[in-house]
């Protein structure tokens, strides 16, 4: 115990002396999300369209109206779809809006057929969706007021739609890619902090010096293990504040389920760390490593921005070996809808059992020898 209690301190010592392992820890998340917070943004509350109108009558006029006051369009009004078309080539708007001759509403209520034409910038097929849903939406609520004015009474044929969503009512992007951004730096900041331990130990030439005391592997492993894991739970606490407090996140779950899916996920992290530092013996090298093998499959493969659902059969079954998918999951469960325990002890197993793994591996790869 004195020999890991000393291990640990010489650990610390060297974190306070060399400012790399604080800036991983506490700077690049807040860099990280500030970037994921305000540059991934999956909400198109600004579209621009081109309004075209072949009349002009009080009605159309009031179309208008509910087109410029949507805070969802940015609306520019011309007289023929010709004057948009380079617009919608160039990309700079997303859509044409053609309101014809005839009076939509005015044909409806005479039982004749009439429609609005949308035409969409399917190069983006996001966006495309959101162009017709709000002109859709504004479509159906100027057609609700002409209705209502004119005292056409449809009750009898009109359904109601109540749509409700959970944990996320107002269907804020945001509030699912904080929390799926938290689990990706976690994942660079636990491998970057330990894939660089070990080899900067081989490059500095301090590693034959450990290897002539007395301790052992286990040891060793565990006095680089703790400090980094200290470390991770530092970031985690930042992570967390920036979340709920800077983009008001809520967070409904309990701060000791965050404590214990972090910790879990944490062992996992760090021990794929060491154990790319046990190979690599080289601090640059380490580096990349870490990147290629932990942040860039927990950026694609985790759930973060692609629905893993929606992927081939052999990368669904490859995303089961990589920590990232259980934490972003645990993660939007603690922020978005709370202690769900059969989930979280789902995901927190399998984290764990990863992390077993890496430590295995880690424990059998680094030996006492110079040779190796």
């Amino acid at each position: 115990m004195r020999r890991l209690v000393a291990l640990i301190g010489k650990e610390m010592l060297q974190i306070m002396r060399d400012p790399s392992a604080i800036l991983i820890a506490f700077v690049l998340p807040l860099v990280l999300l500030f970037i994921f917070g305000y540059g991934v943004n999956l909400d198109s509350n600004r579209i621009r369209i081109g309004l075209v109108l072949e009349d002009m009558s009080p009605s159309v006029s009031s179309l208008v109206e509910t087109f410029t006051s949507s805070r969802f369009l940015e609306v520019e009004i011309g007289h023929d779809r010709r004057e948009f078309e380079p617009q919608l080539v160039a990309g700079k708007i997303r859509g044409i809006v053609v309101v014809p001759q005839n009076l939509v509403a005015d044909a409806i209520l005479d039982g004749r057929s009439a429609s609005i034409q949308v035409i969409a910038d399917g190069s983006e097929p996001n966006v495309a969706s959101f162009v017709q849903n709000y002109v859709n939406g504004v479509y159906l609520v100027w057609l609700g007021h002409q209705i209502r004015d004119r005292g056409v009474d449809l009750t009898p044929s009109l359904i109601r739609l109540d749509n409700r969503f959970w944990f996320n009512p107002e269907l804020r992007s945001r509030n699912v890619l904080i929390p799926g951004s938290i689990a990706i730096i976690m994942t660079l900041i636990g491998t970057l902090l330990t894939a660089l331990v070990i080899a900067r130990e081989w490059e500095r030439g301090t590693m034959e010096a450990l290897m002539a005391t007395p301790v052992s592997i286990s040891q060793i492993l565990l006095g680089k293990l703790i400090p980094y894991y200290l470390l991770g739970m530092g970031s985690m606490v930042v992570c967390w504040a920036v979340a709920t407090f800077w983009y008001h996140v809520p967070f409904r779950g309990s701060f000791l389920a965050l404590a214990v899916a972090t910790s879990v996920f944490l062992l996992g992290a760090l021990g794929q760390g060491l154990l790319i530092s046990s190979v690599a013996k080289d601090q640059f090298v380490a580096s990349q490593m870490a990147l290629m093998s932990a942040f860039l499959p927990a950026f694609m493969l985790s759930g973060f921005i692609f629905e893993i659902s929606s992927m081939p059969l052999p990368v669904r079954m490859l995303s089961h070996v990589f920590a990232a998918r259980y934490f972003v999951t645990s993660l939007q469960t603690l922020f978005l809808s709370g202690n769900v325990w059969p989930l979280l002890l789902s995901c927190m197993g399998s984290m764990m059992f990863i992390g077993l793994v890496f430590f295995a591996l880690t424990a059998r790869k680094t030996v006492k020898r110079l040779d190796v």
